[in-house]
Order: structure tokens, then sequence, then C-alpha cells
């Protein structure tokens, strides 16, 4: 597959910049897979495609404040610093992307809040954009991380901070099974589950089965080459515990659905299965990168937002739904209004 054969006019207008009032009533697309039916649902009609004993699977990572504003020295110009990943606690060394990258060099200090409050020197220069910054605090590490998180917002994509953050972002930027901080940006299928939807699927006897990935910029990082096969996706870490393996497993050899929540619960999956189909433990970082075409080994249906063109996310999507219907679908889905990106619309896809 080429990169061009992803890309799709997307008019501004559809991508939403809000979410929906109420978590579970976005709108559903159900596309099946083997007839290309598709069906307009709203999302909490999503309980009537599952069953007693099915799973669902889904990421419980979650999201910090990792978009930082602040000033540096001398020139007091501004700087936005994205936090990627904390590297060593001890030292207090944070992976960080800067904005503009130009103006920075290592040995610079970057002060944060409005009293300087908080204060990081640049010791290292790892890519273009990328930096290394020690932040130069004394007090515990605890009691750190809570001043600096004080200090960031919610790290809403590119595509909707056209608009302030606004206080509702820190909530609905977060699904209500978030546990694991390590992300910096919403794993966006888990954003349409209510607490109400949840119990309705759990008193239907469905099981649920949690994995952590930490979701990272890199899905949403321009792909540089036409080759598909050339692009090397960015590292992510990630868990899968027995229990969910038990859950899963179990599942699959009973011959009930295993539904997919999400491109990164998807990548997830497929990182950490055996050579006969089946979900292993698994503690580690995972570079995987999914598209057309792709054998699935354990999930056979999937739900997902409505992707950017040219992203890996609607790559991994098409590479499950099919390409042809996938692509097809979405221009079903221009077409019928629905919200494109990280507060958009969902899509089921069912393979039976």
């Amino acid at each position: 597959m080429k990169l061009s054969q992803f890309k799709f006019k997307l008019p501004e207008e559809k991508i939403a910049l809000h979410p929906a009032k109420y978590r579970d009533e976005s709108r559903l697309m159900v596309l099946h897979k083997n007839t290309g039916e598709i069906e307009h649902k709203t999302f909490k009609d999503i309980l009537g495609y599952f069953d007693n004993k099915d799973v669902f699977i889904f990421n419980d990572t979650k999201v910090f404040p990792a978009r930082l504003y602040g000033n540096k020295e001398k020139t007091g110009a501004k700087i936005e610093v994205f936090l990627l990943r904390e590297l060593n606690p001890d030292l207090r060394l944070w992976d960080v992307l800067v904005d503009p990258a130009r103006k920075i060099r290592i040995g610079n200090k970057l002060y944060f809040g409005e009293d300087d409050s908080m204060v990081a020197e640049v010791i290292d220069n790892t890519t273009s954009r990328g930096r290394t910054l020690r932040f130069l605090y004394d007090g515990p590490h605890d009691e750190f991380k809570k001043s600096l998180y004080a200090l960031g917002e919610t790290p809403l994509p590119h595509s909707i901070i056209k608009r302030p953050v606004e206080e509702e972002d820190a909530e609905r930027f977060q699904s209500i099974f978030a546990k694991n901080e390590g992300a910096v940006t919403a794993p966006t299928a888990n954003l349409h589950f209510s607490r109400e939807l949840m119990k309705r699927l759990e008193i239907k006897g469905i099981d649920f089965a949690f994995v952590t990935m930490h979701a990272g910029l890199g899905n949403f990082r321009d792909i540089d080459v036409e080759d598909l096969t050339k692009h090397k996706m960015d590292s992510e870490q990630m868990f899968v515990t027995e229990e969910a393996v038990n859950i899963v497993n179990n599942a699959k050899d009973d011959g009930h659905n295993i539904c997919a929540v999400g491109t990164t619960v998807m990548r997830a999956i497929e990182s950490a299965v055996s050579t006969d189909g089946h979900l292993k433990v698994f503690e580690g970082w995972t570079n995987k990168f999914i598209f057309p075409p792709y054998e699935f080994t354990v999930a056979n249906s999937m739900i997902s937002n409505f992707h950017m063109p040219l992203s890996t996310l609607l790559m991994i999507t098409a590479a499950f739904g099919g390409y042809d219907q996938v692509m097809d679908a979405y221009q079903v889905a221009l077409k019928e209004d629905y919200r494109f990106g990280t507060y958009g619309d969902a899509m089921l896809i069912l393979d039976k």
C-alpha cells in the first residue's frame, strides 16, 4: 500500500471541536465487514451487537497534562513545551518537544508559572524538535510531579486547539476508566463509553479486559514516505496482564466475540500475540505499524473514531475493515455529516 491511497478531502468543519453532550450519544456507523452493509446508529446502540460472554478490550492509560507554556531566560521568548515521557525520576529528566525549536540551545534555561516557580535547563538536543530537559527542583518526586502537572494543560491535538482549552476538556479528554498514567493523547474510541453504558454492558454479561498502552504523539506524526513498508512508528510502552490474557483467551476458545476498543488496543494485542493466535502476557515497548493487508489474530470486531487523512490510525482501521470498504464508508460518513477526529463520532466494524 502507498501513502497516497489514504488521502481524502476532509473539510475543516467536519472536525469536531467539542465532544458530544453525553459520551454515549455520539453517532455510530456500523460496518458489516463481510457484506459491506452500513447502519447508522447512536453509540449506546452498540449494546445490541454483543451478547453474554463477549469481551471488550479497553486501554486504561491515563492522559497527563503534557502541554506547558514557558519563557526563555534573558529574551523572555514564549516557548511551548510538550512533555513526552519521564526519563529519570531521580534527576527530573524529561523527553520533550519544544516549539519554536530553533530558539532553544543546550544550556538555555526555561521558566514556567506566573512567578517562574518551575525552572528547567536544556541538557540535550535529540531531534530537530526534541530536547531533554532537567527540571531544577529539590523537593520530593511526588511534590515535583504535582507542581509540574499543575502548570500543564490538557494536551488536545492541534485539530482542536484552534479554540481555547476549556474546563470540560480535563474530564472529556479522559476515559472514565483511565487509571495508569503515561499517555499524552487520549485513546479516542474509549471516550464514548459512559458509566451507564458500561453498567448496561455488564448486566448483559459482557466481560471487560484492560490493557495499557501509553498513547504517544507518534500516532499523529506525518508519514514522509510513499512506501508504507519504510515508515517507522515511534515506540510506545505497553502492558498486558495475566488477568486480561485469561479473559480474552477463554472467550476466544469458547467462540465468543472479542472487540478491540480503538487502534491502540488493536496495536497492543497484535504486539502481544502468540503463534497460535492467543494473547500473551507482555510488558515492554512496541513500534508495530499495521496497514493493509494484515491478518488479525485476536479481535473479530473493532471500534474506532473517524480519523484524519494519511494517518496511521486510518491505516489500522482500513487493515481491519478492508481498504475499499473503509474508504467507501468514510465517504458515506462525510456525506452523512459524521464528526471526525478525537471528539468525533465512532465506527463499529463487525467481522461476523
